[in-house]
């Protein structure tokens, strides 16, 4: 059963909420408040939705800070179908957006999509940081390749192996003996 935090910006509004609790969700209605970073930490939900007229600033820089804190899946129904409206929305990473577009029988597929995207994004983007990793770590070792070639005469092939023989010596990745090489070259100028 899934963790449904649902903010709304009208309490009285229960459209949503009673479609929320047809579909079998474990259900905390709220309103949004300066403290929504701190509920998300405290109540820990699998989803979060809001019901809005149009999201503030304040809403979108919370849920920006939360998606480099501890991403989730966010979808929001709302009634402004401005541009830059979405185009912020977009930016701080809702997983769906939705305008005018709240009818009880497609809450529970657009809860199972938004949850899909959030999961494929969360990939792309662990991939993303992997690759980021990987071409700095190739960075670091053409450096300190290059430090070996200058200071101790390698080859080329000699400086790799020595890297990666002091690494395995160390038990350590040849991206962090790479740094600890250039750093050891830093201190000897």
């Amino acid at each position: 059963m899934l963790n449904v935090l649902l903010i709304e910006s009208d309490p009285d509004n229960t459209l949503l909420e009673n479609s929320l609790k047809d579909c079998g969700f474990k259900l905390l209605k709220t309103q949004y408040s300066t403290t929504f970073l701190a509920l998300i930490k405290e109540i820990k939900p699998d989803v979060i939705i809001f019901n809005l007229d149009t999201p503030s600033e304040k809403i979108l820089a919370d849920l920006l800070t939360l998606n480099h804190q501890s991403a989730l899946p966010v979808i929001m129904f709302a009634k402004d179908g401005n541009i830059d409206t979405i185009k912020q929305a977009i930016k701080a990473e809702v997983t769906d957006f939705i305008i005018d577009g709240l009818e009880h029988k497609r809450v529970n597929g657009i809860i199972n999509v938004a949850i899909a995207r959030f999961k494929h994004q969360q990939s792309l983007k662990n991939a993303l940081e992997e690759a980021r990793a990987k071409l700095e770590d190739r960075k670091q070792i053409d450096r300190a390749k290059a430090i070996l070639i200058k200071t101790q005469n390698f080859s080329e092939d000699e400086a790799y192996h020595t890297l990666r023989k002091l690494a395995m010596d160390r038990n350590i990745t040849l991206g962090e003996m790479a740094k600890n090489v250039i750093a050891m070259a830093e201190l000897l100028k």
